[in-house]
């Protein structure tokens, strides 16, 4: 967040700015990092660059998904979140906010989410409404996977897939080919390697409260899934890109600084000193290295 941001937020009464943090609204890099994968699958498609109508929808509707997401999870949490240093003071946690009104944004957010696939192309729109519907109980129910399942971060990163498949479809009215699967997996691999990180912060918590985490299931070997993770990302798209022939100095250079990046955060996972707010500034900086990612994928179309 930046400090702008911050002062904007800080200076709001204790009510709004309590919704605001109930959403996630107040973390921008956290709303970003669903859409950056949005953004693949729209510059990947054979007819881009994207129609701005269906770029603003796609924003849209990843902003009302993504919040709809932190409120079920806040609201699974909310006994939980109270234990956790990173967590504690959440609207929900620190009492700012009740369950019923939790649960009421949370439906408004839906109903959004809704409306905005009802105003995507219409002969797009069934594939994108079967899409929608299949994504809900995943992307409601990931908060519970930490009670029972030890990567819910897998969980997590699945979700993050319908980033791309619903564009995709919206653009397209097809979910096929290797340009596809390719920024599926580069998406799916991303989240993975980032939440893992996301996940390191908390492990002495998650410990004594007892939930489980891909960082905790890995263990000393959470650095180098996370590299792994992060260059299955990179290949990836560089072979969908190369199927869709994007290439040259503009979409492989970016590439390459990106590329370079991601691998060097990861490598400093391997700190056995590193302070808990590094992790919170690794997650900031894949905002920005998806986001250069996504510019070597527009470059190119549009010189």
């Amino acid at each position: 967040m930046t400090e702008a941001s911050a002062q904007t937020v800080g200076s709001l009464p204790s009510g709004p700015r309590a919704w605001l943090e109930l959403v996630r609204w107040h973390k921008p890099s956290g709303r970003l990092i669903l859409l950056i994968p949005a953004g693949w699958a729209l510059w990947l498609q054979p007819l881009s660059p994207p129609p701005a109508e269906l770029v603003g929808w796609i924003v849209l509707g990843g902003l009302a998904v993504s919040a709809a997401g932190c409120i079920a999870n806040d609201l699974w949490d909310r006994r939980i979140d109270p234990l956790v240093e990173r967590t504690r003071h959440r609207p929900l946690a620190d009492g700012r906010l009740g369950v019923a009104g939790a649960v009421i944004l949370l439906v408004l957010c839906l109903l959004a989410a809704l409306l905005v696939v009802l105003a995507l192309p219409a002969a797009h729109r069934q594939l994108c409404l079967l899409l929608a519907v299949a994504a809900l109980p995943p992307v409601l129910l990931y908060p519970s996977a930490k009670r029972w399942f030890g990567y819910p971060q897998l969980v997590l990163a699945l979700c993050w897939g319908f980033a791309v498949l619903i564009p995709w479809a919206a653009a397209s009215g097809a979910l096929q080919g290797w340009p596809l699967t390719l920024t599926w997996l580069a998406t799916v691999s991303w989240t993975f390697g980032f939440d893992t990180v996301y996940a390191m912060a908390d492990r002495d918590d998650d410990r004594v409260v007892g939930v489980r985490s891909s960082a905790l299931s890995l263990g000393a070997l959470a650095p180098q899934a996370v590299a792994l993770s992060y260059g299955i990302c990179a290949a990836a798209l560089a072979l969908a890109a190369s199927l869709q022939q994007i290439g040259g100095p503009l979409f492989w250079l970016p590439w390459a600084v990106a590329t370079a990046g991601m691998l060097r955060e990861a490598r400093q996972l391997r700190r056995p000193d590193l302070p808990r707010g590094a992790y919170g500034r690794h997650f900031g900086n894949q905002v920005r290295l998806g986001g250069l990612l996504l510019l070597a994928l527009i470059l190119p179309k549009l010189f």
